[in-house]
Formats: C-alpha cells, sequence, structure tokens
C-alpha cells in the first residue's frame, strides 16, 4: 500500500497506541475485588476506582481524539504539492 493513501501519519498512530494504553491502564486501575451478598467490601468507594482511574481514562480518550484530529505540518506541504501537480498537468 502507498504511503501517500493513508488517512494518519506515523505521529497519529503513535498517539493513538498511547492513549490506548492508557485507557486500558486507567480500566485495571477500576478493577478489583467487588462485594457480594454475605460480606460489604468498603474498598469499592476507594478513592483509585472513585476519582482516579476515571480521570486516567479520560486523559486517554482526550489523546486518542487529539490523534484523530492532529494533522502533521508536513503533510500540508505534501497536499499542495499534490495539488499543483494536479493543475499543471490539467493545463
Amino acid at each position: 500500500m502507498d504511503k501517500r493513501n493513508l488517512a494518519f501519519g506515523r505521529t497519529n498512530f503513535i498517539i493513538l497506541a498511547i492513549g490506548m494504553a492508557v485507557v486500558i491502564i486507567g480500566f485495571i486501575l477500576m478493577s478489583g475485588a467487588g462485594s457480594d451478598e454475605n460480606a460489604f467490601n468498603p474498598d469499592i468507594f476507594s478513592t483509585m476506582r472513585v476519582k482516579v482511574a476515571p480521570v486516567v481514562c479520560f486523559l486517554g480518550f482526550v489523546s486518542m481524539i487529539y490523534a484523530i484530529i492532529h494533522r502533521d505540518k508536513s503533510s500540508d506541504t505534501t497536499e499542495e504539492e499534490e495539488i499543483n501537480a494536479l493543475k499543471n498537468h490539467s493545463k
């Protein structure tokens, strides 16, 4: 496959992978033993599970959105060159 036909660049994929890893870390921080019918486990309301882990997941999702929206400056010049080449070819 030709590199020019890819929707994302290398940096987009790197940022996307980092964001996905951060989301997975957030979900791991949320996991743990729960309560059952016989015993109540107060650990389900710990600060790590209720406050820290959702913020970590949110930051991961924000970075993934940024990775999708981010555009390299080098790709802008490439697109301009392609447009100019098409204009010159049509003449």
